[in-house]
């Protein structure tokens, strides 16, 4: 397999963890890829041109990280990290939605950031770094009951990463001290550690 990738980008994150914890990554080949250039091939492959995209053996083409995770997860072993249908199914769920939302708007607010001050829009700064900050609270009273490491918990840990890797300066632990402790531990766990970004 090969994963059309930015080392940067904490959707690959997300799914080379979910690979590692499935003992799949020396299946899969990695690729630098910048998706904005057509030389890459990736254009070719995801016609959003995004990354992550994983291409199969029998050339089949797969993206979204969503798409991606949970096939890993379907080609077997242990853990299983999608649970199945229930309760923790659809908790594991809305919690990648929250884990890869808060991406959503981080992965944009950095790239306006690095626009000239005259050409950032205001306007969607404060609303990304608001629903950022309603998701890191929310979190913060959910932590507790987190599930031990799933597709959900993945993602939020990938999530806070991104957070500390490009806004080191706009710290959110000290608001969410039980996140943080959750975070710290984590983190701590050879996928976590092997895909952080340098």
């Amino acid at each position: 397999m090969k994963l059309f990738y930015s080392p940067a980008s904490p959707y690959v994150r997300k799914v080379r963890v979910v690979a590692i914890e499935k003992g799949l990554a020396d299946r899969i080949e990695l690729l630098t890829t910048a998706p904005r250039d057509p030389a890459t091939g990736l254009h070719e492959r995801n016609p959003g041109a995004r990354v992550p995209t994983l291409e199969l053996d029998d050339g089949t083409i797969l993206f979204d990280s969503p798409v991606i995770c949970e096939y890993l997860d379907s080609l077997g072993g242990s853990p299983a990290l999608f649970p199945s249908a229930g309760p923790a199914r659809w908790t594991a769920l809305v919690q990648q939605a929250l884990g890869d939302g808060i991406m959503d708007y981080a992965v944009p607010l950095r790239h306006e950031t690095m626009r000239t001050d005259s050409e950032q829009s205001a306007e969607f700064m404060g609303r990304a770094r608001a629903a950022i900050h309603r998701s890191l609270d929310h979190l913060e009273q959910q932590v507790g009951g987190f599930a031990d490491w799933d597709i959900g918990t993945i993602a939020i840990a990938c999530a806070l990463g991104y957070l500390d890797f490009r806004f080191g300066d706009d710290p959110w632990r000290g608001g969410h001290p039980k996140l943080a402790t959750w975070f710290e531990a984590v983190g701590q766990r050879p996928s976590m550690a092997e895909t952080r970004p340098a």
